[in-house]
């Protein structure tokens, strides 16, 4: 992926890792469009940024997606990156019976809600010079977290997902997956200053200095993930998993 240049498209970037990339990509140079379902964060990530854009989208909601690819690629026809950042997170207890919309808002907005992007931007990206799709995923989808798996789930289908469409795309599209650990953010309520996270600077520092090395790779894992991302082939998956059920 080229440093700069680009005109890059980031959903859920009025907040954590989507805000964070999102505004150093434009610092680097590149047009950045950013949605989101809440107008105030969005306009809050963008004040004082020209070449910065922002539109509210729900990217749950199929039609909605389809009438911003049309609109957007009309408006900002050099689009040449999509990043499918926007999720959402619940904890789950499965013990007993349970209302499930939590489950199935989690499978909407984070494997549906990028199957949708990518299939909407798909033949606008392949008209594009250097153009990517980036899939931000998570360390669980590699070790699941027992006290939220069916987020543990949808990141695991994105991985799978991401995978499975990169030969298909080669010489046309470049795939990329960055996995993140926890980051201090505020996916879940109080971890953003959970001290067992990552610094949302400091892991938006690390996943750009990885996306623009002189080769860009495939999996964009920072330091911080590789216990994780490497555990089932070093023999320490079992081991992971344990510990992650301490904290359930």
């Amino acid at each position: 992926m080229k440093q700069t240049g680009n005109t890059i498209l980031v959903t859920g970037g009025g907040s954590g890792i989507g805000q964070a990339l999102a505004q150093r990509w434009h610092d680097a140079g590149n047009h950045v469009i950013i949605t989101g379902r809440r107008r105030q964060a969005l306009d809050q990530a963008i004040a004082g940024r020209e070449r910065m854009h922002a539109y509210v989208l729900d990217v749950t909601a199929p039609d909605a997606v389809a009438s911003f690819a049309r609109q957007v690629t009309q408006e900002h026809p050099r689009i040449n990156v999509l990043v499918n950042n926007a999720g959402i997170y619940s904890a789950e207890k499965i013990s007993a019976h349970r209302d499930l919309s939590d489950a199935e808002g989690m499978i909407n907005t984070n494997i549906l809600g990028p199957i949708r992007m990518m299939n909407a931007f798909i033949d606008h990206l392949a008209t594009q010079a250097e153009a990517a799709i980036i899939n931000v995923s998570s360390g669980l989808a590699f070790v699941p977290y027992p006290a939220a798996p069916t987020y543990s789930a949808t990141k695991a289908a994105l991985h799978a997902y991401t995978a499975a469409i990169r030969p298909l795309l080669e010489g046309k599209v470049e795939v990329i997956e960055i996995v993140p650990p926890q980051v201090q953010t505020e996916l879940s309520p109080g971890q953003s200053n959970d001290p067992n996270s990552m610094p949302l600077d400091a892991f938006a520092d690390e996943v750009m200095a990885l996306l623009h090395a002189a080769q860009t790779p495939a999996e964009v894992c920072v330091e911080g993930v590789r216990y994780f991302r490497e555990a089932e082939a070093n023999g320490q998956f079992d081991e992971a998993l344990r510990m992650l059920a301490k904290y359930s």
